[in-house]
This record gives structure tokens, C-alpha cells and sequence, in this order.
């Protein structure tokens, strides 16, 4: 990825894999209703499952718990 995308940037990319919001949340096991809220701009992604959501869609760059999991072995 190159760079941070913006709402709109990633509401393109989910299209352009043809997916939705729902089908994004099922398969990274988070809410849909705050991934739909950090598309919007509703909820930031400063902390907690809307972080997780924010760097999933590429908005913000860091760590999810799993990353975090895997670079402390």
C-alpha cells in the first residue's frame, strides 16, 4: 500500500474488490456498524476496534492486536 487512504479512497477499494462494508467486517471479524462509522468519519480510529478498523482499510497506519501479537515472539 502506498500511503494512507481517505474515506472515499477506501469506500473505492472496497468496491473495486467488489465487497461491502458487511462482507469487509464478517472476514476481519469486526463490527460492521464501526466500520461503517470510521468510513463516515463518525468515529476517528483512535483506540480500540475502530483503530483496528482504521488500519484494516488502510486509513491509519499501525498495528492491529495480531501484529502486535506476532512482533512480540
Amino acid at each position: 500500500m502506498h500511503g494512507i487512504r481517505t474515506a472515499a479512497q477506501a469506500k473505492a477499494w472496497l468496491d473495486q474488490q467488489g465487497k461491502s462494508v458487511q462482507e469487509f467486517a464478517r472476514e476481519h471479524g469486526v463490527d460492521p456498524a464501526t466500520t461503517y462509522q470510521v468510513l463516515s468519519g463518525r468515529k476517528k480510529g483512535r483506540r480500540g476496534e475502530a483503530h483496528k478498523v482504521a488500519v484494516l482499510l488502510g486509513m491509519k497506519s499501525g498495528m492491529t492486536a495480531p501484529d502486535l501479537d506476532q512482533t512480540q515472539r
